[in-house]
């Protein structure tokens, strides 16, 4: 639980004692490669925090096809953040991509943690700004980018994820077919 206690205090300061009481409101899961932690038609009730491994987003396409969203991997959260705040049935599956440690929360623990621990109101606070700032790069990049443009810029700012998401996993988060992807990479090696 140290890698999180670090992750906190990028942010906030506690104290041993807060940061044990902080801890207790979560519960330590370990997951599987592949497995599902929420499923599209689930009321999301949880958010989820990667100690370690890695997470993803995604939905299912008119067409049958997953399409990925979003990843986690360590420090970061991962939850659909619409039906998470409304409590209410969520259009996505959050899935291990593969074998991961993981803390979760649900609403009702959260908001008593947030009574508890107001320091933590500024966490969040300051983790949802991130994010929301991550989104609108993305959604510019997405705008903006040809299709080669996005792998190479993605490729470049997260080479970490090239290296260790499969390949039709990246495909789907950008939005290519992993023929598509295949192609896109054999041009830039030539």
């Amino acid at each position: 639980m140290e890698t999180f206690r670090q992750h906190l205090e990028k942010f906030i300061s506690v104290t041993d004692d807060e940061f044990s009481s902080i801890l207790s409101f979560f519960q330590p899961m370990d997951t599987n490669k592949k497995q599902n932690l929420m499923t599209e038609g689930e009321i999301c009730r949880s958010m989820y925090f990667v100690l370690k491994g890695c997470l993803r987003k995604f939905f299912i396409n008119e067409k049958g096809v997953e399409q990925t969203t979003e990843f986690a991997i360590e420090n970061w959260w991962i939850t659909d953040t619409f039906a998470y705040e409304r409590q209410c049935i969520s259009n996505f599956c959050i899935q291990s991509v593969e074998k991961s440690v993981i803390l979760k929360i649900d609403s009702k623990d959260q908001e008593e943690l947030l009574k508890k621990h107001p320091v933590m109101e500024r966490y969040f606070r300051m983790i949802y700004q991130r994010a929301y700032a991550a989104s609108e790069r993305r959604i510019r990049y997405l705008y903006e980018f040809s299709r080669e443009e996005l792998y190479v810029h993605f490729s470049t700012q997260y080479p970490w994820f090239i290296q260790r998401i499969p390949q039709y996993l990246v495909a789907s988060f950008l939005g290519f077919t992993p023929e598509y992807l295949s192609e896109i990479r054999a041009k830039l090696r030539s």
